[in-house]
């Protein structure tokens, strides 16, 4: 299974999806991300970039509250607030 993350205008993810591996693979059986990010576009509209439980795709799993930071390529935690 694939995970790709919704991402808004501001960079900020919004809902993060399974996706089964049949989407993201092409004719000759090779996985593209393009492909699984059609997709999820296509199923509920806006911007998708995977995402992986190990780390392996841009260093860390999203979650709702993370920013991808395209330079980096990477998904960001949510800073911390003050709680007073």
């Amino acid at each position: 299974m694939a995970h790709f993350a919704q991402i808004d205008e501001d960079g900020v993810v919004i809902q993060v999806i399974v996706v089964a591996d049949d989407e993201c693979l092409d004719q000759a059986g090779n996985e593209h991300e393009l492909l699984g990010a059609t997709f999820c576009h296509r199923l509920l509209g806006g911007r998708w970039v995977q995402t992986s439980y190990n780390g392996r795709i841009r260093k860390r799993f999203a979650g709702v509250g993370f920013r991808y930071d395209p330079t980096l390529d990477e998904f960001l935690p949510p800073e911390p607030t003050d709680q007073a």
